[in-house]
């Protein structure tokens, strides 16, 4: 039988409560653009070769990103409700100071 706790409380989730998952993906943004005269004139392997040379240079300051991230989490009934009234967790990331 499969145990599933709540990650975000914490809480163990039983058979008989109610359990929700949450699926996030996160990709980066390619919009295609314009291509214009200028760019079909351009020497592109002199490009090419300029930024292989750049990456051998500098081979240990690349930070490659992950073109895709998928996420999934368990999540109780509480922090669902927590969790779609607040998504992107805004509100905790607000400070509150006193009217001193």
């Amino acid at each position: 039988m499969l145990h599933f706790t709540c990650d975000l409380c914490g809480r163990e989730l039983h058979g008989e409560d109610n359990r929700f998952v949450v699926k996030i993906e996160a990709y980066a943004a390619h919009d295609p653009a314009e291509i214009t005269e200028a760019d079909l004139d351009e020497d592109h392997m002199e490009a090419v070769s300029q930024l292989l040379q750049e990456m051998e240079d500098n081979g240990d300051e690349i930070e490659l990103v992950e073109p895709q991230k998928n996420f999934r989490y368990d999540l109780c009934p509480n922090c669902h409700k927590k969790f779609l009234q607040d998504p992107l967790g805004r509100e905790a990331q607000k400070f509150h100071f006193s009217e001193n």
